[in-house]
């Protein structure tokens, strides 16, 4: 099956040309594709019934997402949905819901997109790192989570404000899809959201880092940092490799001057491991005067044995942080309950 969805507007049109269509007829596929979610070629009604025939007799099709099942959250702000792609492979997608923005105070739904079908960075906290990996999701997939939820919005009167990379899978180890899926959602004649709305983590692999930020393009990075120094990083992500907790820096500095756009670390406080106050004032003297902002999330549950750290622990370790005029915020725990938060997301939600 060659996917509508894969195209980006200029490859639609040559497709097009090349069958003899006017360009125009591009716009008549990609309207209809983002924002009316037909099921099939044959509900693309303002094309001609012989260019539909000839499009499928091609091999064309609109892929999409099967939802297999469902879960809301108690306060119906998160909903963690099992996708099956068009192969019939499982992955899990987020959709996390904000009363109200506080940067304008508007409503914000964010999409969180997964880009590989397990993860093989494993990281020893990670629910998907945990599982492996299987495979990578092609872009026109990663496309497809984010329709499904699209329609879903729509149906209420909504839709879809932001987008992060930060579901299973580490975005920048399948890089070409990714920027695709990117490219695609962020297109004027494609999803149309904005660039700046949207954010790649990334466990930190800085050949990838640094490719980003040659890309042109105006999307947030988030580096999963979690220790201060090499020897405790090692423990807690084993395929760090040769990659310094300073070289990771230096690459979110270099993606922050060719960029302009402020680079975010996240910290994952694991009780005993690494919020430790005299942690905290080994990362702050790494970060101060680095312009960066630090995402604290205690962690959440997963099959491992590590655990959340109390509240106070938490406090603490944010007023050192601050202190030392490192920027820092600490997460909003969403979804956290039905296994839909950072870290958890395993494809097994009906075992």
């Amino acid at each position: 099956m060659k996917d509508l969805y894969r195209l980006l507007p200029e490859e639609m049109e040559k497709l097009l040309i090349d069958m003899g269509q006017p360009r125009y007829r591009a716009d008549q596929i990609l309207y209809p594709l983002y924002y009316k979610f037909p099921k099939d070629i044959s509900e693309l009604r303002q094309l001609p019934t012989a260019m539909r025939d000839k499009l499928i007799a091609e091999g064309y099709a609109i892929g999409s997402a099967i939802e297999v099942h469902r879960i809301v959250s108690e306060d119906g702000d998160t909903t963690k949905l099992l996708l099956n792609l068009v192969d019939g492979t499982p992955v899990e997608t987020v959709l996390i819901q904000y009363p109200s923005s506080k940067i304008n105070g508007h409503p914000r739904s964010t999409i969180c997109v997964s880009t590989q079908v397990g993860c093989a960075m494993g990281c020893t906290f990670c629910a998907t790192g945990q599982m492996g990996f299987e495979r990578n999701i092609k872009a026109e997939e990663i496309v497809a989570q984010v329709i499904h939820f699209a329609h879903l919005l729509e149906k209420r009167g909504q839709h879809v404000t932001n987008l992060v990379f930060m579901g299973m899978g580490e975005p920048l180890a399948n890089y070409d899809e990714t920027i695709r899926a990117v490219r695609l959602l962020t297109h004027s004649r494609g999803f149309g959201i904005g660039q700046r709305n949207i954010t790649i983590s990334t466990i930190g692999i800085i050949s990838g880092i640094d490719r980003l930020a040659d890309e042109d393009l105006q999307i947030g990075l988030a580096i999963s940092l979690h220790a201060p120094n090499d020897k405790l990083r090692q423990k807690l992500v084993p395929t760090a490799g040769p990659n310094s907790v300073k070289d990771l820096i230096a690459a979110g500095k270099r993606y922050f001057k060719k960029t302009g756009r402020r680079v975010t670390f996240e910290y994952a406080l694991i009780e005993g491991v690494n919020d430790s106050p005299e942690i905290a004032k080994e990362l702050a003297l790494l970060l101060e005067g680095n312009g960066s902002h630090v995402n604290l999330i205690p962690i959440n549950p997963t099959a491992g044995n590590f655990q959340r750290p109390s509240k106070r622990n938490v406090l603490e370790f944010e007023r050192i942080l601050l202190n030392a005029g490192v920027n820092c915020t600490i997460r909003v725990e969403k979804g956290s309950e039905i296994s839909a938060a950072c870290g958890q997301l395993r494809t097994d939600i009906l075992s």
